[in-house]
């Protein structure tokens, strides 16, 4: 629990975190009033579900941002006035177990995750009620909700374990979000193989978006919201147990 304490403590007093909470927080929104705004008398006349979700499902980068400067941040060269180390080796000086060391810190991104995934969520009610009024569909159907919460909380975990592999965050950071923002990969491998449909991102859609409908989506149906979840679990336990194995082995000061 101290690990965990101080790991959240951490998190918090990272300058970037304010930036990752500013575009959680506000981006989920902002999307989801855009769409909605064009699709304004469509939405009205088909009473479409997805009004609001889909700003959720692809304003996630927040959280990943979050989960890119938990790890990044650890290997940040100081100032030469506080000598130049790393925070990596006071943390594991502190925390003796990579492994607890990992556990702490991905449990204060999890928690992080799940609160800025809640403000995420009120902010794009807000603004869906606002611009539809009392056409806007029901958005607290707490299954959908709880596959919103997921979802975001195995992206932030996905970019966490891929930051640990690569030691870097400029390749996570770049490559989660150009998927969750501008174009989508397994969009694109869609069109090619259905192995796409494996892929944690578009598994993970389905928790709590559907896509029956080509005209307002981007997939057919393919999982069921339970089993896109699991799809998107495994990938997150097998990144996480490649993470803590290279983590494990690797040598902290190189």
């Amino acid at each position: 629990m101290r690990a965990f304490n101080a790991e959240l403590s951490k998190l918090f007093s990272l300058p970037g975190i304010w930036l990752a909470f500013l575009i959680g927080a506000f981006a989920p929104a902002v999307i989801a009033a855009l769409v909605i705004t064009q699709q304004k008398a469509e939405i009205i006349a088909t009473g479409l579900s997805e009004a609001g979700y889909d700003g959720l499902g692809f304003g996630v980068q927040g959280v990943i941002i979050l989960g890119v400067l938990a790890v990044s941040s650890e290997y940040l060269t100081e100032s030469s006035e506080s000598g130049g180390g790393r925070q990596i080796t006071t943390s594991l000086t502190v925390v003796s177990s990579r492994l607890h060391f990992l556990l702490a810190k991905a449990g204060a991104v999890t928690v992080i995750s799940i609160l800025l995934c809640i403000i995420a969520m009120m902010t794009t009610a807000s603004a869906t009620q606002l611009i539809l009024g009392e056409y806007a569909p029901v958005f607290f159907e707490w299954s959908r909700l709880i596959g919103v919460v997921c979802y975001w909380t195995f992206n932030a975990l996905l970019a966490f374990g891929m930051t640990v592999l690569m030691k870097n965050g400029i390749i996570p950071l770049a490559v989660l979000i150009i998927n969750s923002s501008v174009v989508s990969f397994s969009v694109l491998l869609s069109k090619v193989t259905k192995l796409a449909f494996y892929l944690p991102d578009r598994a993970g859609l389905e928790m709590f978006m559907f896509f029956n409908d080509r005209s307002h989506g981007i997939f057919d149906k393919f999982y069921t919201p339970f089993t896109g979840g699991l799809v998107m679990f495994a990938w997150v336990v097998v990144l996480f147990i490649a993470a803590a194995i290279v983590f494990h082995r690797r040598d902290v000061a190189s």
